[in-house]
């Protein structure tokens, strides 16, 4: 199946660059600030790349423990970065260079899957969207327009997912995006595209939160590394080495990915948080990545109905399944004594990931450890059981499971957006 290897890849990294990055201001600047096109043109006539080191990215990607690559090949400011035919406003013509055939070879050398960002809306180039919506003779030229450099890009890049984005101010319809999908598949029967074309697509999309779909399919969230998804200078709440291991976590009890955004600096150059960043997640991963690589189950619950989930929450962290073994991150570690109440299944063992065993006993559902005083691991310690069967967890709001029906937490409708633990 082509989504295989998208279930399996479980992190990847985003890159967000283009001439916004010069100004430091967000992505969104051209259109936040209201700049003239032609001023906008100016700035993207200075931009160079002179650092941009498509080698060195993939690298710090492969030693992060990434497994693919995203790149901002058009963002909504309609300039390319890459060689093309339909346009003068791509890095071609203001530095000499291809940017997604440089970063599509570095990643393909490392073993890593390409994905190309190419956004529908495009404020430069004439008619724009708003021409769009206010004339049928505009809108034609306008969707002409689009098709054209998405099947352009198709023609020039082999990737592996086509990530559109962008898609103000149509629906399905108004893109004509199966048709353009049909286009892009006739090239490359292969690739995979996200839904944000107004098709459902092969993959869900969550933005900024780690949430499974329901029912499940393939799904991939995009977190930054900070706030920003493009080079901000005034943007320095960057996210710990802990803090991405628990979106790590959060992708593996959900069987999902973790999509991670880094925007490099206006001449190409990374800010040096990220690649400390990411050097520790990936040191970390040598261990822990035994419970975020290759889960098998799905660890959720529903805050109403038991349903068919089999997961719960705890105050340690969160929780991923991979065939009989159930593994706990104890992002807020919990000290030397704990217990895990509302296990179904029998603990066998019980270790801390290369840290060595934690002696623990179980009665009636409830195991008892005996951990570390101290954290182990400076990222995450994470805790595995190895259990009798697939791991299952379940408790309610009261001290022990009713035996007669009964909601799971709220009885009414939920006022929480995901798990009440926090996690």
């Amino acid at each position: 199946m082509k989504t295989d290897w998208f279930v399996d890849a479980r992190f990847g990294l985003f890159i967000h660059y283009g001439p916004y990055s010069l100004l430091g201001r967000g992505e969104w600047v051209m259109n936040r600030e209201a700049i003239p096109r032609a001023e906008y043109r100016d700035l993207a006539g200075r931009f160079k790349c002179e650092a941009f080191d498509a080698g060195a990215i993939c690298d710090l990607a492969v030693a992060a423990g990434m497994r693919y690559v995203v790149l901002t090949t058009m963002h909504h400011d309609g300039f390319r970065l890459y060689r093309t035919k339909l346009s003068d406003f791509s890095t071609w013509t203001s530095c000499g260079r291809d940017l997604v055939a440089e970063t599509a070879a570095a990643a393909r050398k490392r073993g890593l899957r390409v994905g190309l960002y190419h956004s529908l809306n495009n404020w430069m180039d004439q008619p724009d969207a708003v021409d769009a919506l206010e004339g049928r003779g505009a809108y034609d030229r306008f969707i002409a327009g689009t098709h054209a450099r998405c099947v352009e890009l198709a023609e020039l890049f082999p990737m592996d997912v086509f990530w559109y984005d962008g898609w103000w101010p149509f629906n399905a319809e108004g893109w004509q995006a199966e048709a353009l999908d049909a286009k892009i598949r006739a090239i490359q029967p292969q690739i995979m595209f996200n839904p944000r074309n107004g098709l459902p697509g092969d993959f869900a999309t969550p933005e900024g939160h780690m949430t499974s779909p329901h029912p499940w399919r393939p799904w991939e969230a995009c977190v930054s590394i900070n706030n920003s998804w493009c080079y901000h200078a005034g943007d320095r709440e960057w996210k710990s080495p802990g803090q991405i291991a628990g979106l790590l976590a959060a992708a593996a009890a959900g069987r999902g990915n973790l999509l991670l955004n880094v925007g490099p600096r206006g001449d190409g150059s990374l800010p040096p948080e990220v690649p400390e960043r990411l050097r520790a997640v990936g040191a970390w991963l040598k261990t822990g990545g035994r419970a975020v690589f290759g889960t098998t189950h799905v660890w959720s619950f529903d805050l109403r109905e038991r349903g068919a989930h089999r997961g719960d929450w705890n105050h340690g962290g969160p929780c991923s399944v991979k065939d009989n073994d159930l593994f706990v991150f104890l992002r807020l570690y919990p000290g030397e004594r704990w217990a895990l109440g509302g296990l179904e299944t029998v603990v066998r063992e019980a270790e801390i990931l290369g840290h060595g065993p934690v002696p623990f006993e179980q009665k009636d559902g409830r195991v008892e450890l005996r951990l570390p005083g101290r954290p182990p691991d400076p990222v995450c310690a994470v805790l595995r059981l190895g259990c009798s069967g697939v791991p299952s967890q379940y408790q309610t709001g009261g001290l022990r499971v009713p035996r007669v029906p009964h909601p799971h937490y709220d009885p009414c409708p939920s006022e929480l957006a995901g798990n009440p633990g926090g996690h």
